[in-house]
């Protein structure tokens, strides 16, 4: 019985022992329980914090995401306006290179043009000189023009004159004698002088010969004007019937035929004196048929182209148509300076 008291003491006492054990473990799990909740209570709090903590930074990042983005959007704006103004500056500088270019073409331009100043400056300044040299020139030029002027009316005055008086002279004769008005040249009729296709004279053109030379002479040989007559020129011409030559042989020997008769030392219807003078001027041509005599219908005529004609030459005629061309000249060349 005791045994069994003590046994059951014993397994009360052990039963006890587990029990306390059992609480106390209970205890202990009651308070890691505890400490475990208020463990999870309080990361739960953390958590809470933090996520709570994390959403307002997001919205922080969110906002300077947001801020970010405006900020790149501007960035790029900005970064276009660099671009174009980049662009600008450098169309602006090309201008500009342009512009300089230009502007160092026109100073070029500029520096040719005062070179070509100073060179019309001296062309001026060489044409001014030349211009009063022309002058003097002119003036020089003028005087002798002025005593030319003189020389040629007094020689055309002279040449007048001898052919007035020739006219006048031989108005009072009975000669059938005609005077150019504008040369002198007196022409004959080569039928009074001379048979058809002959050169020898005949008896009525020496008797016509010795009527008309004195008076003929009696002019040009006159003191008024035997000074000024250089040649008296005796021409003999043809019709066009036949060869030139052969009537250049018959113009020939019909001027000499008349000449040989004026000149002959057997001449004794002119002065010794006269004959003398007479010798050292005249000369003898013939002229074929080159100077024929037209008629009023255009054709030729025959009968007045066969003549023989006395011309005469004064000194200075040869200087005068020399000063005419001269002045000719002049003329023309003044005219071009003028256009």
């Amino acid at each position: 019985m005791k045994i069994r008291r003590k046994r059951r003491k014993s397994e009360d006492e052990e039963t006890s022992y587990w029990l306390s054990y059992s609480d106390m473990m209970a205890g202990l799990l009651l308070v890691f329980v505890l400490v475990i909740s208020f463990t999870i209570l309080q990361a739960k709090a953390q958590y809470e914090a933090k996520e709570e903590e994390l959403a307002q930074q997001a919205l922080i990042i969110f906002s300077q995401q947001e801020e970010l983005t405006d900020k790149e959007s501007q960035l790029e704006d900005q970064q276009s306006q660099l671009d174009e103004a980049q662009s600008l500056l450098e169309e602006q500088q090309g201008e500009l290179d342009e512009a300089q270019s230009l502007l160092e073409e026109q100073q070029g331009e500029l520096e040719e043009q005062k070179s070509a100043v100073e060179v019309l400056k001296e062309l001026l300044a060489n044409q001014e000189a030349l211009l009063a040299e022309k002058e003097a020139l002119v003036g020089e030029q003028q005087q002798a023009l002025e005593e030319q002027q003189e020389q040629l009316d007094r020689i055309i005055g002279v040449k007048t004159d001898l052919i007035e008086a020739l006219k006048t002279e031989f108005e009072s004769t009975n000669l059938s004698v005609s005077v150019d008005s504008k040369t002198g040249a007196i022409t004959l009729d080569s039928s009074i002088l001379f048979e058809s296709d002959e050169y020898d004279l005949s008896e009525a053109g020496q008797d016509f010969l010795v009527q008309f030379l004195p008076i003929y002479l009696n002019v040009l040989l006159s003191p008024e004007f035997s000074d000024y007559v250089s040649e008296i020129i005796i021409e003999g011409h043809t019709d066009t019937d036949g060869t030139y030559m052969h009537n250049l042989e018959l113009s020939q020997q019909r001027a000499l035929a008349v000449a040989t008769f004026c000149l002959s030392d057997e001449n004794d219807f002119l002065a010794p004196q006269t004959l003398a003078s007479l010798r050292n001027i005249v000369t003898a041509n013939g002229r074929s048929f080159s100077d024929p005599v037209y008629g009023p219908n255009g054709q030729i005529d025959m009968d007045a182209s066969r003549r023989v004609e006395f011309k005469f030459r004064l000194n200075d005629e040869d200087m005068v148509q020399e000063m005419i061309d001269i002045l000719s000249e002049d003329l023309t060349q003044g005219q071009e300076t003028t256009d």
